[in-house]
């Protein structure tokens, strides 16, 4: 059973940073894909990034580009999310996903195509 923990969430001025962290255990197949997504109050939930776990390719979408890094952890099973130069724009609940196998990373931000999903984090950019 695949098992999503998410942390390091919580208030930061507006240019500030955060790291988000993410425990994806569970999977069967041998690659799999870990992202982020957001949902910012009164909006739908929106892609944020991804990264493959074999080859550690990676996609953002375009709001987050140049400002955030993900990364991961293969040998801890832990996926990051480095965010810089934060905005008030980027408020919102940040949930780590995982789809079992290998996938289009753009298909996989820009639909939101997860299997699984972790219980959200808060991530508050005050201006």
């Amino acid at each position: 059973e695949v098992q999503i923990v998410e942390s390091g969430g919580g208030l930061v001025h507006s240019g500030g940073s955060l790291r988000l962290s993410c425990a994806a255990s569970g999977f069967i197949l041998p690659d799999y894909v870990i992202g982020w997504a957001r949902q910012a109050p009164g909006k739908e939930r929106e892609g944020v990034s991804a990264i493959s776990h074999k080859n550690s390719n990676t996609h953002y979408a375009d709001s987050t580009k140049g400002r955030f890094t993900i990364s991961n952890d293969n040998a801890n099973n832990m996926v990051y999310l480095q965010m810089n130069n934060l905005k008030p724009d980027d408020t919102g609940v940040y949930y780590c996903a995982a789809l079992d196998g290998p996938a289009d990373l753009e298909f996989v931000v820009r639909r939101g195509a997860y299997d699984y999903w972790g219980q959200g984090i808060q991530v508050t950019v005050s201006s």
